[in-house]
C-alpha cells in the first residue's frame, strides 16, 4: 500500500520537520510513503476564510487521483483509538486499496468541493491542532499503526 500526506501549505517550523522526518525515515520499513506540499501564495492568507478555502481547494483537487482512498484530517471527522485506526489500515490493505491520500488543510478547514472529493473525514481529537503540528502527530500515529499491526513493541496497551 502507498501512503500519502497531502500537506497545504509547508512545514514552517525546523522541530517539527526533524520529528516528521524521524517517523518518515522509520516507516520506510513498512509502507511506501511521502510527504507532498502544495504551496500557498502570500496574498491569499488577506482573502476571507471561503475564499481561502477554494484557492486551497485549487491546489488539492488536481492532486487526488481516482485510484485514491481519501481521508481528509479535519476535527469533525471520525475518530479512532490507536489500535482502532491500525485496524482501519488493515482492513483497507484487505480491500485492496492501494493508495491512501491523507490530506491536512489549512487553518480554515475545507472547501465543500474538497469534502465532496474525499471518502471521510477522520480526527486525531476533539481538541483543535495548527495544521503544522498535525502533520507530526499524525506522522507518529500511522508508525505506531504499522508497528501494532507487526506486533511491534512500541506500542503499550
Amino acid at each position: 500500500m502507498n501512503i500519502t500526506i497531502l500537506c497545504v501549505g509547508k512545514t514552517e517550523e525546523s522541530y517539527i520537520q526533524q520529528g516528521i522526518d524521524i517517523f518518515k525515515k522509520r516507516l520506510e520499513h513498512y509502507i511506501s510513503f511521502e510527504i507532498l506540499e502544495v504551496s500557498l501564495q502570500k496574498k491569499w492568507n488577506k482573502l476571507p476564510p471561503e475564499q481561502q478555502k477554494q484557492k486551497e481547494a485549487e491546489l488539492v483537487l488536481p492532486q487526488i487521483a481516482k485510484r485514491d482512498y481519501c481521508v481528509l484530517l479535519d476535527e469533525k471527522g471520525k475518530s479512532f483509538s490507536s489500535v482502532a485506526f491500525s485496524g482501519f489500515l488493515q482492513q483497507q490493505m484487505n480491500h485492496s486499496v492501494r493508495s491512501i491520500l491523507f490530506v491536512v488543510g489549512g487553518p480554515w478547514g475545507f472547501s465543500k468541493d474538497v469534502v465532496d472529493a474525499a471518502h471521510m473525514k477522520l480526527s486525531l481529537s476533539p481538541m483543535t491542532f495548527s495544521h503544522q503540528m498535525v502533520r507530526l502527530f499524525f506522522v507518529e500515529q500511522l508508525y505506531r499503526a504499522m508497528t501494532i499491526l507487526r506486533n511491534e513493541s512500541y506500542h503499550n496497551e
